[in-house]
């Protein structure tokens, strides 16, 4: 009985990149999303995160953000499903590694967010058949503001990976 282990074949998205093609420098703005109370609520349901910043609008007012907000792990999750938007990554990325991650300014219900993404930095691993993408993230509001920043570290599948 032969016991070898076949690599599974990757399906890789029609925009998907592998290590070999991220050059330092490249970047990508990522489509909008606008966040709405449902976002709020469930995320707090979620979690069990009912602080009143974010649940109680009257609350909310009489602090320094002026209104409900979303809860700041609530921005970073859906930045994932925005960042997905993009492709690179769809069947090539095998590993979230990390990240630093920085809360700028609230996001509020009615504000409309997408992410700016640039490739800081490219190494490849002591195996040939992956590398580390360092990407720097900003999430921006309608305005411009950056709201949250930081680094995502990502391993991915070189092209010789079969």
């Amino acid at each position: 009985m032969d016991t070898t282990l076949e690599r599974p074949t990757l399906i890789v998205g029609p925009n998907a990149m592998f290590f070999d093609d991220f050059k330092v420098g490249q970047e990508w703005t990522t489509p909008r999303r606008t966040i709405t109370e449902t976002d709020i609520v469930m995320f707090a349901a979620l979690t069990g995160d009912h602080n009143p910043v974010h649940t109680d609008e009257i609350f909310a007012q009489s602090t320094p953000f002026g209104a409900r907000i979303l809860h700041g792990p609530a921005v970073f999750a859906i930045v994932t499903g925005l960042e997905f938007r993009l492709g690179i990554k769809e069947g090539t990325a095998i590993a979230f590694l990390g990240m630093t991650w920085d809360l700028k300014a609230p996001v509020k219900m009615g504000d409309t967010i997408h992410v700016y993404q640039r490739v800081e930095e490219v190494r490849r691993t002591s195996n040939p058949e992956r590398g580390i993408v360092n990407f720097w993230l900003e999430v921006r509001n309608q305005k411009g503001d950056v709201c949250q920043q930081g680094i995502w570290k990502v391993m991915f599948h070189s092209r010789n990976a079969g």
